[in-house]
């Protein structure tokens, strides 16, 4: 079983200065200090191949997973992440991938904003169809909060 989850939002900072942060380690750096428990990276510069270990606060339902960067595209401005240990794995999940997209805003002054687009993929075993309900944007949705608000107070 197949699916996808998506949310875009607005940040008024340029597409630039926003990949500073979300094409790099940073981000996790951010999230493990208001969101996860702890994030560790195991082997890698934040290129492709990094691989993470992503440690959650008790309570969250998953206690860890590993992921490694799969995609690190500097002129696109994507990044992609697949979920090589623990979490969803766990749960019959066969792949759970999270991109991420910063996209010139074509409704704004050139520089002035971009777009941030969070997509997850993922796949789930038949037989365990029943826990593709546990497939959440909302971990990443509270990220790009946080991490838009860390691109407005440094600007």
């Amino acid at each position: 079983m197949f699916g996808t989850l998506s949310e875009e939002v607005e940040v008024k900072v340029s597409a630039d200065k926003a990949w500073q942060v979300y094409g790099t380690l940073k981000l996790g750096d951010l999230a493990a200090k208001y969101i996860v428990d702890g994030l560790e990276v195991i082997e890698g510069d934040g290129g492709v191949g990094t691989i993470v270990k992503i440690t959650f606060k008790p309570g969250s339902g998953i206690s860890y997973y590993k992921e490694k960067f799969t995609t690190v595209d500097n002129e696109r401005r994507v990044k992609e992440a697949e979920i090589i240990e623990g979490g969803y794995l766990d749960f019959g999940f066969t792949l759970y991938r999270v991109r991420f997209e910063v996209k010139d805003n074509p409704n704004d002054e050139p520089g002035s904003s971009c777009l941030m687009k969070t997509t997850i993929e993922y796949d789930v075993k038949e037989e365990d169809a029943a826990n593709a309900s546990l497939a959440t944007i909302d971990p990443f949705v509270a990220l790009m909060k946080v991490a838009n608000e860390h691109l407005l107070c440094s600007t």
